[in-house]
């Protein structure tokens, strides 16, 4: 069994997750999208836009400044030249998907659907026509929004209360056939879904497609194991919230045939698998900013093993509790998490603002700063804004203050 140190299963990590591409030379364009998403196999969908949405940030972290028209394009709508790439589903959280890959997660939808009818029995005892009722107007007048079909419906009854959690039985309606695949996303409208029929969204060849269970569970595991390069079987299990049972059997068969190969990692505690495509650049260089949801630290005992950097995202977290910020960015330089920063777009001032920055222990403030400061401005211009404010909270900021002033 071949051994490796962390530095090297850092390095395979951070090129399975494309950042030893080379950089976009001029516009980036639908061909730099598909580049990036067949790294990272998916992108996971946030209604948080405190700094920026978070399936936007993920390919400005490997890409550098795009339009995010190009996401748009991809996700959310389909011409004849330019045909839908992405659609919506369950992968890990709510996620962009590759439009090939929609039929490999038909047993989650069936699943899903089983689980969702269980929690909702009371909902469909209740009104039972509800559900025909939802479909049935989705064809008449998709794509729609929730909210519409509520009017149109004449209406439902809220159920819970406070903001998060008020949804009418409509909404509810809509995420259960949601769930079940027999409604999808066909676009979005100031972030809000538009519900429409598989049929109007997906091509023909892909909803004809209906993959064993085993064969799509094995599918999946083997794009986490692309998308992670290196990683253990809980790791790849993440990816695309898979159970234990079936990721190990899926694991098992991919080592069987040769796809995975078993290795040991200093310091894992857990065996690993290496994609036998993966591999390992003698250095990574370059900048990046890193969102909360980017799939390179989305695992958090996965992000501590590789790079020993803690993070927990704190949104949940009462403000005088909170360590670093609301809304925490971490910094990858030449291949490792040097710093991290508390992010909010002000886009009624124009500025991005930074309430605060931190070094990470053992780094050189006078390497992070000039490239810091750099990758800020740069997030600005591409958000639209006008400059970088720096606040007051953590050790890096008076010092960034002075850099980017």
């Amino acid at each position: 069994m071949q051994t490796m140190s962390r530095d090297t299963a850092r390095r395979l990590a951070l090129a399975a997750q494309g950042f030893a591409d080379p950089p976009p030379r001029g516009e980036v364009t639908r061909r730099h999208l598909q580049r990036v998403l067949s790294r990272t196999k998916l992108l996971q969908l946030d209604s948080v836009n405190v700094a920026v949405r978070a399936h936007y940030m993920p390919l400005f972290s490997r890409l550098g400044a795009y339009s995010p028209d190009l996401v748009d394009t991809a996700a959310w709508s389909h011409r004849a030249r330019q045909p839908r790439l992405l659609v919506e589903y369950w992968a890990h959280e709510a996620s962009l998907i590759p439009v090939e890959d929609w039929p490999l997660l038909r047993w989650r939808m069936r699943e899903y659907g089983g689980a969702w009818r269980r929690r909702s029995r009371e909902l469909l005892e209740r009104v039972p026509q509800l559900v025909d009722d939802v479909l049935a107007a989705v064809k008449e007048l998709g794509p729609i929004g929730a909210g519409a079909l509520e009017r149109e419906l004449g209406g439902g009854e809220r159920r819970g209360s406070g903001p998060w959690w008020n949804r009418s039985d409509t909404k509810r309606v809509c995420e259960l056939l949601f769930a079940m695949g027999q409604l999808t996303t066909a676009t979005r409208r100031s972030f809000e879904r538009l519900y429409d029929l598989p049929e109007r969204v997906l091509p023909a060849h892909v909803l004809a497609h209906e993959p064993e269970d085993e064969d799509a569970i094995r599918a999946l595991v083997e794009r986490s194991a692309q998308a992670l390069g290196v990683a253990t079987e809980p790791d790849l299990r993440d990816y695309y919230r898979l159970s234990p049972a079936r990721s190990r059997q899926a694991v098992a068969e991919l080592v069987e045939d040769g796809v995975l190969e078993p290795v040991t990692v200093h310091g894992w505690r857990q065996p690993a698998y290496r994609h036998v495509g993966a591999r390992v650049p003698r250095k990574i260089t370059g900048r990046a900013l890193l969102c909360p949801f980017d799939p390179l630290i989305w695992e958090r005992s996965r992000t501590e093993r590789l790079f020993d950097f803690r993070y927990r995202i704190e949104i949940y977290v009462p403000e005088p509790k909170r360590q670093y910020g609301y809304y925490v960015f971490p910094f990858l330089l030449d291949g490792d998490l040097v710093a991290r920063v508390d992010l909010k777009a002000d886009r009624a001032a124009g500025v991005l603002r930074v309430p605060g920055a931190f070094l990470e222990p053992g780094r050189d403030a006078a390497d992070v700063l000039p490239e810091l400061a750099g990758a800020l401005h740069d997030m600005a211009g591409w958000l639209g804004l006008d400059g970088v404010a720096v606040g007051e909270r953590g050790d890096l900021a008076t010092a960034l203050r002075s850099v980017i002033s």
